[in-house]
């Protein structure tokens, strides 16, 4: 697996990790109330918004560059 390669799965696992953790901190959030939880949600899907558009942007990028056909 090309260094390319390994970047796109890396972004996708990571994407999945911080939306898979933000629903987490929801249901946590539901059964004990804590806002604290919920404040970890919003980042947490913050942090997969930002991680799939990083994603997108580098996908083009490379695409762009005829590395990845």
């Amino acid at each position: 697996m090309s260094l390319r390669g390994f970047h796109i799965v890396f972004i996708t696992i990571s994407t999945l990790l911080a939306l898979g953790a933000g629903a987490w901190c929801l249901w946590i959030d539901s059964v004990h109330g804590s806002p604290a939880f919920r404040l970890g949600a919003i980042c947490s899907f913050l942090a997969g918004l930002v991680l799939i558009s990083y994603g997108i942007w580098f996908y083009r990028k490379m695409k762009r560059l005829r590395i990845i056909t």
